[in-house]
């Protein structure tokens, strides 16, 4: 019964020997298999192995990978590549676009090989660079073709495969197997993938077996369902294949547009190595399709970030809708905040994690006012305690707009719900939708305030004689917590914690915090408070989308607090923190673009597609649009899309609902305009005028 402790929603079907995901229709009334469902929260002790620490930075060693002469793994730092957008028949464009990218610090570069002309031409490619000195290992990324996949083991210094499309074509069918069935379809992977693993061995070069969410095929789909689980289990199959004819190069990875799914992915990838005592493969980080600008910053930081955390990952790729230069910097960036990474402070271990690592679930917490419980959307508060003036305007950076003819506040999508003021005062009327908070001491002259709330340190909170009979914030860190506090905290059905850190292991103190608080049942709110100085607007948005986003993606924290001095404008600091609750998927608060960064396969310019269906449609709060340049992954991330937009051959688009095709070979000059016919015909357009709430 391997994997028991890996099950969270399926069962375990003793007679098959396998996980039971209900396609027999017998779960409820299982007479003939003897059925055993097992809950991860059951299972403890076996599901602390994805990191060696959830409270000490400890990086996970793996095994050393040679790509050319660029190592991977082991005592080596984090490598950071990314992938060229030019056609990979463009010798000359590629060359060129490829030395950019090593300029700009790529440590590998891939290059997309979708047939056997592309494949053969990587060799005309690597002769030049080599011709101008330069030998950053080259990768060829691969989907669908094994002949080409070969040719490229025998030219380039690492190949790449995705296991949903390499043996397998995608129809979104549900197919009912037996176990007899099932290993008939791995032995017809065996025979296709085999002679692509004897290759690599003997020319020396590496391998990544690369899942995508959307790309499972219906196999690992039928059996598995759309999980984590599937993911992890469609990479494993071509592993012990590998592992079979004894080759060992090899890189895995577990990519996904939702940082959710791509988080829980790999933490049971490297469970289930640590379980089936696979070897440390080395981990390739990314969140594909994560998009462009500021979303796709914050995006990928939410997904990467988490990991790097808890000392996972060798090579990072940040997948942004822009030229591939642009996304070394923001992959160097997130890498090098681990390269003397430690904890200021020593953090007490956790023996016993009561969180599941592989599936979302929110902490359950009372219901404070708006904040809390199981229904409230996590809150944001805005620090203005250090500004000198505060006017109606200040609060247009913080999504409030005054209309002096309407006398009126309009209050958009990004608008915070709580402004931090410290000892500052303001002297005019507020939106109705805005909660003030004060230090306790000035809290006391401005009580008698409508929706101004008092912010207590653990000492004042536990000696104050005078609280507000509706909210109350109590500011603390880990070494507050003790059995007074917690007492009172449990009995105080107005109090709301604001946590923060003082320590460079900041995620994992505050982790430590959140469970204390399950571990002595008390279910009072938490804001997420982290504090940050003298940081340029991108650093605050990869480290905070990290340090915040890494508990809101396990469930944890009930709001967001920045506070950033000297970090960018007012504005951009609100917005980042509805960005993070957005790529958690927490709070949605605009439209959300499931991206693809673009290669020598797109069919169309990505970027400009992207920039004007984001102009038409910016509006639609909540609706979740995909872009795809190509076939590859457009099906199964349509999945996770309301509408998509994918390129299907030359100047023509495929669009889709969800994963459904909804009309073919709509012409470029046409697509985005039916794109926004279709989401008005589901009635799910608003105009634009409509938005504004007043």
């Amino acid at each position: 019964m391997q994997g028991l402790s890996l099950m969270t929603t399926f069962g375990y079907c003793i007679k098959r020997d396998t996980v039971c995901v209900n396609t027999c229709g017998l779960q409820d009334e299982c007479i003939i298999f003897e059925l055993k469902i097992i809950f991860v929260n059951d299972q403890i002790t076996n599901l602390r192995k994805y990191c060696d620490s959830l409270t000490e930075y400890s990086r996970r060693k793996t095994r050393v990978v040679n790509i050319g002469d660029v190592p991977m793994g082991g005592d080596n730092p984090i490598r950071i590549q990314s992938m060229t957008t030019i056609d990979t028949m463009d010798t000359k464009g590629s060359v060129e676009q490829t030395i950019r990218m090593i300029k700009a610090g790529c440590e590998y570069v891939r290059i997309t090989a979708p047939s056997i002309k592309e494949a053969q031409n990587l060799q005309e490619i690597k002769n030049e660079l080599r011709r101008q000195g330069y030998k950053t290992p080259l990768i060829a990324d691969i989907h669908f073709t094994p002949n080409a996949a070969e040719l490229a083991a025998r030219i380039v210094e690492k190949v790449r495969v995705n296991p949903g499309n390499y043996a397998d074509k995608k129809k979104f069918e549900e197919i009912e197997y037996t176990n007899a069935s099932y290993d008939d379809e791995l032995e017809r992977i065996r025979k296709k993938f085999t002679p692509l693993v004897k290759i690599c061995k003997e020319y020396g070069t590496a391998m990544r077996i690369g899942t995508n969410h959307g790309s499972l095929s219906d196999r690992i789909m039928s059996r598995y369902g759309d999980t984590p689980l599937g993911m992890v289990e469609s990479a494993l199959e071509f592993l012990r294949i590998c592992e079979d004819l004894n080759y060992y190069n090899i890189v895995l990875s577990m990519k996904a547009s939702n940082p959710q799914v791509m988080v829980q992915a790999y933490r049971l990838l490297v469970q289930k190595l640590d379980d089936e005592k696979f070897q440390p493969y080395p981990l390739h980080l990314g969140v594909t399709e994560a998009g462009d600008g500021e979303d796709g910053r914050i995006k990928s930081s939410v997904g990467i970030g988490t990991l790097l955390e808890d000392g996972l990952g060798d090579t990072i790729r940040v997948s942004l809708t822009e030229e591939p230069e642009a996304e070394v910097p923001v992959a160097q960036e997130l890498a090098d905040r681990y390269v003397h990474r430690k904890s200021t402070v020593t953090i007490p271990e956790i023996e016993n994690y009561p969180i599941n690592p592989f599936e979302y679930t929110r902490r359950h917490t009372k219901e404070v006012l708006t904040i809390g419980g199981q229904h409230h959307v996590p809150r944001v508060i805005a620090d203005f305690s250090s500004k000198e003036k505060i006017t109606p305007a200040s609060l247009f950076s913080l999504g409030y707009q005054y209309s002096v003819p309407l006398d009126k506040w309009n209050i958009g999508d990004m608008a915070c719900d709580f402004i931090f003021l410290g000892d500052k005062k303001i002297d005019f009327e507020i939106p109705g939708t805005l909660g003030l908070i004060y230090n306790y001491k000035t809290w006391l002259d401005q009580k008698n305030i409508d929706r101004a709330y008092p912010r207590m340190g653990a000492t004042e909170y536990l000696n104050a004689q005078t609280l507000s009979d509706k909210l109350n914030f109590c500011y603390v860190t880990l070494t507050d917590i003790n059995d007074e506090l917690i007492s009172k905290l449990k009995n105080d059905n107005t109090v709301v914690l604001i946590i923060n850190a003082n320590n460079d292991h900041g995620l994992a103190e505050q982790r430590r915090l959140f469970v204390d608080l399950i571990d002595r049942e008390c279910k009072t709110p938490v804001i997420i408070s982290r504090t940050y100085r003298n940081l340029s607007v991108e650093l605050l948005q990869l480290y905070s989308a990290t340090d915040i986003g890494g508990l809101l993606i396990d469930g944890l924290g009930d709001g967001v607090f920045i506070s950033a001095e000297n970090c960018g404008p007012d504005k951009i600091v609100n917005e980042t923190a509805f960005n993070i609750l957005q790529a958690t998927r927490t709070r949605i608060s605009k439209t959300e673009y499931i991206s693809c960064p673009s290669c020598g396969r797109t069919l169309f310019d990505l970027q400009e597609t992207t920039a004007k269906i984001r102009l038409r449609t910016s509006h639609l709060k909540g609706i979740k649009i995909g872009i795809m340049g190509c076939i590859v992954n457009g099906p199964g991330e349509m999945a996770d899309a309301d509408y998509g937009y994918v390129g299907s051959g030359p100047g023509r688009i495929t669009l889709y609902r969800g994963k459904d095709v909804v009309k073919r070979n709509v012409p470029t000059a046409q697509a985005v305009d039916q794109l926004i016919e279709l989401i008005k015909e589901d009635s799910n357009w608003i105009e634009v005028q409509e938005v504004t709430k007043v």
